[in-house]
């Protein structure tokens, strides 16, 4: 957990009045990473996945646990063999020529019993022929190793409107794998960024620079000269920095130096944590609060805050970033909103809830400054979160399943500089075209090469990383390892997480993997 995610003290010591209920023993260390909003978003999610694979089960397991509200499989195909080899969801030879959808259901759904499970042998051709709308009514859809053609189909049905759900493509061959997701624009309020927001150490507000100067340093006993948080030990100093340098702050590395030294100095034991601590966070004393991140700032020129857009804009959090850039233009700070969320600080509980209480109570005076400038109604649980986390907000678009291929230009780039996650990449679109055009012949070194060629242009020299993605391709093309699925499980739930969510933020572009040499890439973003 960051800093700026912990819990006010206040809170925590005050909150606690009756034990947790089964819900929240189940899920509770989930419920660490995010909290009550994410788990409500899960819980009323609807996760369509179109194969019932031993690495679609893998992703699923990692869905059912934290607790989604309904999966299907959509899957018409028996359990065969060698399913019944490498999916820990079967019954093993039990299951062989049964439904694979409804087999790892009745597995899957023993997991949770608060997830619903259905599946469906139905074949994904006729439901794209004669029901669309229903893959359009799922939270997320997932494919894996799904048929080129259909693929395409399913890609393009899911692009039709910004409104329909991502499309999640994991495909895996042997000890190689990729994944992308794709989306129109994904909007992230609760990013959990490890940049902290600012404290206001350099422009306290008035009620902070008030409770700093009145303590008497010098008349404090040693127990509590040792308790006196560090914000409150940077704003005393910093005044008095400024009354002997005309107001100004330390500019200059011998400045920020001597600064330090006259923080330590104001010890009166050597072993004062609390001191060292605020040597430690001096450069919050020189890092100017008037300026907005860079990320905060470029999101403010963002299309979708044109007058036109906003008049269209059903999306609540354009109209929180509207507010936001007027705030910040008009505000007597020009700074984002305070945040009450103080980081943990060496100090005691006296102090620290009285420090608490003097942000929480300065960050509710700028919140209702900042809803003056909403234009809609907006849900008081979601303006808190934002104005929480507007140091850190994150806007992704993306693009549709397959561009990345049709551009050679970005191929043969991507070939220069990454060459090693490209050639898995293409090594796995040129299996995916070989099966489109013949199932009966497992393709070889030769024809995959063939095929990669094809892609990229027959005047691009294929790089030497090439002939291991090539060779491994060649040796499983059909293979689907149990570590694998394992594998590509944890980290495709993971992200479908992140979507269903909007917490945390999600892989942008191809995930390539490589568990013969243990390692990942992101490729055409």
């Amino acid at each position: 957990m960051s800093s700026q995610d912990s819990q006010d003290i206040e809170t925590a010591t005050t909150a606690i009045e009756s034990a947790p209920d089964t819900k929240t023993r189940r899920y509770d260390r989930q419920l660490r990473l995010w909290a009550a909003t994410g788990q409500s978003a899960l819980e009323s999610s609807r996760v369509l996945l179109v194969s019932g694979s031993a690495t679609s089960t893998s992703i699923l397991k990692n869905l059912v646990l934290p607790g989604i509200g309904h999966f299907t499989i959509l899957d018409h195909a028996k359990v065969s063999h060698s399913d019944a080899g490498n999916n820990f969801f079967l019954e093993g030879y039990n299951s062989i020529g049964k439904s694979r959808a409804e087999e790892a259901v009745q597995l899957l759904s023993e997991l949770n019993d608060g997830v619903e499970g259905r599946a469906d042998t139905r074949t994904l051709e006729s439901i794209l022929e004669s029901h669309p709308e229903w893959i359009t009514s799922f939270t997320i859809v997932i494919s894996h190793n799904l048929d080129h053609a259909l693929l395409n189909k399913l890609s393009a049905l899911l692009w039709k409107d910004a409104k329909y759900p991502p499309l999640v493509v994991v495909r895996s061959a042997g000890f190689l794998a990729d994944f992308y997701i794709q989306f129109h624009e994904h909007t992230i309020i609760e990013s959990h960024s490890e940049t902290s927001p600012s404290l206001r150490i350099d422009k306290p507000f008035q009620a902070l620079r008030e409770h700093a100067l009145s303590l008497e340093f010098d008349n404090m006993d040693s127990t509590e000269h040792g308790h006196i948080p560090y914000v409150v030990i940077l704003v005393r100093a910093l005044e008095d920095w400024k009354k002997s340098h005309n107001g100004g702050l330390p500019k200059s590395y011998e400045e920020r130096q001597q600064f330090k030294k006259s923080v330590l100095a104001l010890k009166v034991k050597g072993d004062e944590e609390n001191f060292d601590e605020a040597e430690a966070q001096a450069y919050r004393c020189w890092t100017e609060t008037k300026v907005v991140p860079s990320e905060i700032t470029a999101l403010f020129s963002d299309p979708a805050l044109s007058t036109k857009a906003m008049d269209d804009n059903q999306s609540p959090f354009f109209h929180l970033l509207a507010a936001l850039k007027e705030y910040t233009e008009q505000s007597d700070t020009h700074a984002l909103p305070l945040t009450s969320t103080l980081p943990d600080m060496k100090s005691d509980t006296h102090n620290y809830i009285h420090l608490q209480r003097l942000y929480r109570t300065r960050a509710e005076e700028e919140k209702q400054a900042f809803k003056n400038y909403l234009r809609v109604p907006v849900d008081d649980g979601m303006v808190d979160s934002f104005v929480k986390n507007a140091h850190a907000l994150v806007v992704l678009r993306g693009k549709p399943w397959g561009t990345f291929d049709e551009d050679k230009a970005a191929l043969v780039e991507s070939l220069s500089t990454m060459p090693k996650e490209t050639c898995i990449h293409l090594a796995l679109s040129a299996l995916s075209l070989l099966q489109a055009s013949d199932t009966s012949v497992s393709p070889s070194a030769e024809s995959i090469r063939a095929k990669i060629q094809s892609i990229v242009g027959q005047s691009t020299e294929l790089p030497d990383e090439a002939d291991d993605a090539i060779g491994e391709i060649a040796r499983a093309p059909f293979s689907e390892l149990p570590n694998t699925a394992a594998f590509l499980g944890g980290m495709v739930a993971q992200e479908v997480i992140k979507m269903i969510t909007k917490q945390y933020v999600p892989v942008k572009g191809y995930c390539v993997i490589d568990l013969i040499e243990t390692w990942t890439g992101t490729i055409g973003a």
